[in-house]
């Protein structure tokens, strides 16, 4: 399916995909060679002497070094000096490209000028805060129902964990119901009841520590693409009081890392509409970034409610939102209204000019550039040269796209059947395989996530992925057994 203004050009085969990863995760590891992996370790000690000094301090006053877990990078984080278009440059004056893109808000590209212009102007006549209402939250919120219709009314919050805890708690006020469904391994942020299934299906509470039992007892996963499987969910819960929502993202798990079928949303909006489930939309990633009508704009799925984060601010700080039908956002409203309750909601920082406005201004530039499509064709050229990378070398690896956002898999760390003798063990091995990979990338100059997805902007040009290609190719190249 292609559509116009849109970052997908064509929905993947995802049985395809499923098949490469399931022989790719049956292979022995196809790690870097070991010299070559001594080079690209050197390189940190000689050419990040800066970040390395800075981050053995940090340890020091931070827990494990930084603040954010985007940062964690093997052999060690590295401290960013600079961002500007599609490059990094780091505390040593290193340039990368940059393929993290803040984790995926800055599709216009990193520091883009016209929005900070109109931030700074207004810093100086507002500043950053008032805790009072500004014109730019009611901007914000008409821009994104234009785009978005389902998006009737539109609350801005300061993160998407916070988002997706608002939209749970209209869900159940609503319907009054309890119980919640997830496909599993998806990261809906790190509230207690979204710490179930995380990034792993199938995982429950195993990351759960500090966080009582009672918390996630009404957080259930499902596998993706599993429809039947989902269903019958459903009616166990039918028989249990009912299901408040079902959240998902509408691309797959973890961006899409684990892909869904092209029908799958569809499938899903039917069997909430049967069961009388609200379904929920995390588009913290693919809102703004697939297209102005995001996702669901893409699938032309209609979402109860919607939750953003990361670009709903233009990469600014007061990253999310939720948004949705009129008669459960009004369960969000501000306030005190006698004999009605509300699903209760805060945040100081919530909604300030400067994340307001530099939302505003971003998706009018996305909207003004075509950002979203543009993106889209670099991350085809990119997973275009990818595999074709791939299969010069002869290697097992996978590479797939859902337009700007890329993936890479090179050990399948993720898809290791956790019921199999040794399968901790064996996704401890092939995770710092693809650490490895991350590092090696980064000794060539590219910023990735985890070394395994990658986001591209309106800012990579033809020039920026053919060169980032040549350095794929370079750690390629020094692949074991090549």
């Amino acid at each position: 399916m292609e559509k116009k203004g849109y970052s997908i050009s064509k929905w993947h085969d995802t049985n395809d995909i499923y098949e490469k990863l399931a022989k790719l995760v049956k292979q022995p590891l196809w790690p870097i060679k070991r010299e070559a992996m001594k080079s690209y370790l050197d390189y940190f000690d000689t050419k990040c002497a800066a970040s390395k000094k800075m981050i053995e301090e940090a340890r020091k006053y931070i827990p494990g070094g930084v603040q954010h877990n985007l940062a964690f990078n093997y052999p060690f984080p590295i401290v960013i000096r600079k961002a500007e278009g599609p490059y990094l440059w780091d505390a040593d004056d290193n340039r990368y490209i940059d393929f993290l893109q803040a984790g995926g808000p800055t599709i216009l590209g990193s520091n883009y000028q016209p929005v900070q212009e109109k931030v700074i102007k207004l810093m100086e006549e507002c500043g950053p805060v008032t805790g009072l209402f500004h014109e730019y939250e009611l901007s914000i919120a008409k821009l994104i129902n234009k785009h978005m219709p389902s998006v009737e009314m539109f609350r801005m919050l300061g993160s998407g964990t916070e988002a997706v805890m608002a939209a749970i708690r209209i869900a159940r006020l609503a319907t009054g119901k309890k119980k919640v469904i997830k496909v599993g391994g998806a990261y809906h942020g790190w509230s207690d009841q979204m710490v179930y299934g995380l990034h792993l299906p199938r995982t429950g509470r195993f990351e759960a520590h500090g966080i009582p039992r009672g918390c996630s007892q009404h957080t259930q996963e499902v596998f993706p693409n599993r429809i039947r499987t989902l269903e019958l969910k459903l009616i166990q819960n039918k028989l249990l009081g009912g299901t408040a929502a079902v959240i998902l993202e509408p691309v797959g798990p973890e961006s899409g890392t684990r892909p869904v079928t092209q029908e799958y949303n569809r499938q899903v909006r039917e069997l909430c509409d049967k069961y009388g489930a609200l379904l929920i939309f995390d588009e913290v990633v693919t809102g703004f970034r697939l297209g102005l009508g995001g996702a669901q704009g893409y699938f032309e799925i209609r979402p109860d409610l919607t939750v953003f984060g990361k670009i709903i601010a233009g990469g600014y700080p007061g990253a999310g939102g939720v948004g949705g039908r009129k008669d459960l956002m009004a369960h969000l409203a501000a306030g005190l209204e006698a004999g009605k309750k509300r699903a209760y909601a805060g945040g100081t920082l919530a909604a300030s000019p400067l994340s307001a406005a530099a939302g505003y201004f971003t998706i009018l530039e996305i909207e003004r550039t075509n950002a979203c499509e543009i993106a889209g064709k670099a991350g085809d050229r990119l997973t275009k040269g990818l595999a074709q990378i791939i299969e010069k070398y002869h290697l097992p690896f996978v590479a797939y796209n859902q337009g700007s956002i890329c993936h890479l898999e090179t050990s399948g760390a993720m898809f290791v059947n956790l019921f199999s003798l040794g399968s901790l063990a064996e996704i401890k091995k092939r995770k710092h395989s693809m650490e490895e990979m991350g590092a090696a990338y980064m000794a060539e100059g590219l910023v990735t996530l985890a070394g395994s997805r990658m986001y591209t902007s309106l800012a990579d040009t033809d020039a920026v992925i053919d060169d980032a290609l040549v350095r794929f190719e370079r750690v390629l190249k020094n692949i074991e057994g090549v």
